[in-house]
């Protein structure tokens, strides 16, 4: 059984190259720069090919029995041609990275994106197996320059609380669907175990590098959104984003889910554990990978 792997230089997909190697699964990756690839295991048959350029997707899919689907950006050009590839291919399976937000009342513009493209894999016929994490642990990487440097951490959300999860619970469950029986026709919501507000994260940050990083509360969404993106954003991509921050501020309930113990059989990894692996991000001098 041959897996394909889309967006493998990425934080999911980086740990899920990991998985399928330690696995002994036959897999290839879907790269647009080797080089990028380099420090991922020998094990994975890297395969050039660029999302935005669909004449190299047939090469890709030669074979393939199984495909892990993670597009980036806002588009769906990417997954209607990739899964309209897979199809011609005759691809077995899909297992499609979603988002949490497709279950939004009302639905958010995030959500709106990837309803579509999983509409675009259900009506493809291909049996599919559908992840939608929530909120990545690796986000916290977006403060990490300003830790190092000493700044000031800005909160755009305050009171409202979430459930982040690792990439590499992610990952490990998308191992699960892409290599074992019965998870066609699942559509799995993965979360942490624990919740928190920005402020809460930022004081797990502090213990574990053992100094105080200040907060500032009074950041508006406005301002979060220009300081993720200070050369401006796409005009769609940052309302979606000051969307998604301003209903993350009135849930101060959150919402958590125990699929990731329920599949892998052990407890979803802490964002204390998180830390722990990633505490160098945070330190003076260390420059973070751009994924």
């Amino acid at each position: 059984m041959m897996i394909l792997v889309t967006g493998a230089t990425g934080n999911i997909g980086r740990e899920l190259v990991r998985e399928l190697a330690a696995e002994e699964a036959e897999f290839r990756i879907f790269v647009r720069d080797p080089r990028r690839a380099a420090d991922l295991p020998e094990r994975a048959h890297r395969v050039v090919g660029d999302l935005d350029d669909p004449s190299t997707y047939a090469a890709a899919l030669d074979g393939v029995d199984r495909l892990f689907l993670l597009v980036p950006g806002i588009g769906l050009d990417h997954t209607r041609d990739m899964v309209a590839a897979a199809r011609a291919a005759g691809v077995g399976l899909i297992v499609l990275l979603s988002s949490y937000n497709v279950m939004g009342d009302p639905l958010p513009a995030m959500g709106r994106w990837h309803h579509e493209r999983e509409t675009i894999v259900r009506d493809s016929g291909i049996p599919n197996t559908i992840l939608r994490p929530g909120g990545l642990m690796t986000n916290a990487l977006e403060w990490a320059q300003v830790i190092r440097t000493g700044g000031v951490v800005d909160d755009p959300t305050g009171p409202g609380r979430y459930a982040p999860v690792d990439p590499a619970d992610i990952a490990a469950v998308a191992a699960v669907a892409l290599t074992e029986d019965g998870h066609q026709g699942k559509e799995y919501c993965l979360t942490g175990d624990e919740m928190f507000t920005i402020a809460e994260q930022i004081a797990v940050v502090a213990a574990a590098i053992g100094r105080d990083i200040e907060v500032r509360e009074a950041a508006t969404p406005e301002q979060a959104v220009a300081s993720r993106y200070p050369n401006g954003a796409p005009p769609a991509l940052a309302d979606a984003i000051l969307e998604g921050f301003t209903l993350m501020r009135r849930d101060t309930t959150g919402f958590r889910t125990d699929t990731v113990e329920c599949i892998l059989r052990r407890p979803a990894h802490t964002f204390a554990d998180w830390c722990t692996r990633n505490i160098d991000a945070f330190r003076p001098d260390h420059a973070v990978r751009n994924t």
